[in-house]
């Protein structure tokens, strides 16, 4: 097998993995503003986190996701926060989970983190919640 091979197999797992915690959208998204500078970057994010990691055994999606959230938090990175959110939603965390994943992390990550990372949150639920039962 070569390097081409070789890297094709893993990113074209890494891209189902990610299809699976991301969504359609996210992809769709993400495939539209792939230019040849950010190529090599996002070719390794396909072949690393996805095909290496959330494919792995021992911690179910679920979990890894509640993981990721809280780093994201740790990290302020709101910007993945946001996709990890959905994802979170994706593989089976309610919103509540997240809600005590963000809450949990303000003990290590520090208050501003925490509730810059729950503002967050709110506006993807918000975003991603089907319309209540009855409403217009």
């Amino acid at each position: 097998m070569t390097d081409e091979t070789a890297h094709g197999a893993l990113r074209s797992t890494g891209r189902q993995a990610m299809r699976e915690v991301l969504g359609e959208a996210y992809m769709a998204r993400r495939d539209a503003s792939t230019t040849p500078l950010n190529q090599a970057l996002r070719h390794l994010s396909e072949e690393f986190p996805y095909a290496s990691l959330w494919t792995r055994g021992t911690l179910t999606r679920r979990e890894r996701s509640m993981v990721t959230v809280g780093m994201l938090v740790a990290m302020s990175q709101h910007h993945e926060l946001r996709g990890h959110l959905v994802g979170a939603l994706n593989n089976g965390c309610t919103p509540e989970e997240i809600a005590e994943v963000i809450t949990h992390a303000c003990a290590y990550a520090g208050f501003p983190a925490a509730i810059a990372a729950m503002r967050t949150a709110e506006e993807v639920l918000r975003e991603v919640a089907p319309p209540a039962a009855g409403s217009t």
